[in-house]
């Protein structure tokens, strides 16, 4: 099993379910399925289908890859106000007056606080079983795919841009990875769900576990990875 760390700087970062409501809250740090996303981004991996679908699908050829997560230092959490567009459920008068006047655009404008992180500084650690992999996310950082590319890469929401990404050969010593909430783990303050599966199709079938921070270590214990995508292997 090859095995390869990726360390992640962010000034802000933002890992936010999808909510329907006034405060959006973020998980401490980057989720496993964002981190297999974006390291499949490195590679010039496409998860998306060929044909177009609705709802977007993904590949089942994508590769299998074991993910591990976590941070280098603890992000300061921060809230900002932003103007929330949407439209309104239930029946309203001053809200279908509004729907007349926007003509089919979003007219109901209310506050929402959502949560921000400041400073992030988390770490990546990838898996897998093709030798060849971590030589082709090498060749991603430094620009040499032959694969068409677009878009920026982001943590979490696409006005959080990453500062710098590099493959590290040891992570340090104070990483403070996370794992699956055991019988034997209690609760803190900065436990959390986090995505590891995602099903496009049906919703209801995206797996999200309650994850627990562990003391400090430069090499996660086993607990800590989690498989994407195995039955492709």
């Amino acid at each position: 099993m090859d095995r390869f760390w990726l360390r992640i700087q962010a000034p802000f970062a933002a890992f936010q379910e999808f909510q329907a409501a006034t405060y959006l809250a973020s998980a401490p740090v980057m989720p496993l399925s964002t981190a297999y996303g974006l390291v499949l981004n490195l590679a010039g991996i496409e998860m998306r289908p060929l044909t177009p679908t609705s709802p977007t699908g993904i590949c089942a050829e994508v590769p299998a890859l074991r993910i591990a997560v976590g941070l280098l230092s603890r992000p300061v959490k921060c809230t900002l106000i932003q103007q929330f567009h949407s439209y309104r459920i239930g029946v309203d008068k001053s809200a279908q007056e509004l729907a007349k006047k926007t003509k089919g655009a979003k007219y109901w404008i209310s506050p929402i606080k959502r949560e921000v992180l400041v400073d992030y500084v988390g770490m990546i650690g990838v898996e897998s079983e093709n030798g060849a992999f971590q030589e082709r996310v090498k060749r991603g950082l430094r620009g040499e795919l032959p694969t068409p590319r677009y878009g920026l890469l982001f943590v979490g929401n696409a006005n959080c841009l990453i500062d710098k990404i590099e493959l590290v050969e040891t992570p340090p010593t104070q990483t403070i990875w996370y794992s699956q909430l055991q019988e034997t783990d209690l609760l803190t303050a900065n436990s959390c769900r986090l995505t590891t599966h995602i099903d496009r199709d049906d919703s209801s079938k995206t797996l999200k576990w309650l994850f627990v921070p562990n003391e400090s270590s430069s090499i996660p214990s086993d607990k800590v990875w989690v498989w994407f995508n195995q039955h492709s292997s």
